[in-house]
């Protein structure tokens, strides 16, 4: 399923409806600001339309084509969703909670209430964190969570990891950082 595509449902006044997949992800991006993802992949072919569409690519390692996060296109929605250049892994990546509401899981009132939640753990974090020269928040999360020390903060580390427990449960962000792996007993 394409998470921009709206179904045509008729109406009283014959005037398109839009899906519920569709409001929820033209009301959250948090895959497109830099608060979900570092990087979007691209194949090869997309890498020459994605930089004239005004995307940051990286070309530099065959294995990590694609583009940097946030996406300057998101100006709280997708601007370049309908053209013929838009990136395919934009058009297909689903998270968690659209998945969810697709499988009825959850309905778009209650998605749209932690998509909210989201951006308020964000947005306490954002004031709280430590300069970077990174843009992207996940970059800097992370290396907060990576780099914490004591000096700076107990609360602030609880936050930042109930934000990742978060991102893991709603959102299917899974990978923001290594675990240990288990040593062998």
């Amino acid at each position: 399923m394409n998470w921009y595509a709206s179904p045509m449902d008729s109406t009283k006044n014959n005037a398109p409806e839009e899906s519920p997949s569709n409001s929820l992800c033209k009301s959250c991006g948090l895959c497109c600001t830099g608060h979900l993802f570092i990087w979007v992949r691209l194949n090869a072919p997309e890498l020459n339309p994605a930089q004239a569409l005004g995307l940051n690519v990286i070309r530099s390692d065959p294995r990590q084509r694609g583009f940097t996060q946030p996406c300057p296109l998101w100006q709280e929605v997708c601007t370049v969703y309908a053209s013929p250049n838009y990136p395919r892994s934009c058009r297909s990546y689903q998270c968690k909670l659209l998945k969810d509401m697709a499988e009825e899981l959850i309905q778009l009132p209650q998605a749209l209430t932690l998509i909210e939640q989201a951006r308020e753990m964000i947005a306490e974090l954002e004031l709280r964190l430590p300069a970077s020269p990174s843009s992207n928040f996940r970059e800097r999360l992370v290396g907060y969570i990576e780099g914490f020390e004591e000096s700076t903060g107990e609360e602030l580390r609880l936050k930042a990891n109930a934000l990742i427990s978060f991102y893991e449960k709603y959102f299917g962000a899974n990978d923001l950082i290594d675990k240990p792996e288990s040593a062998p007993d």
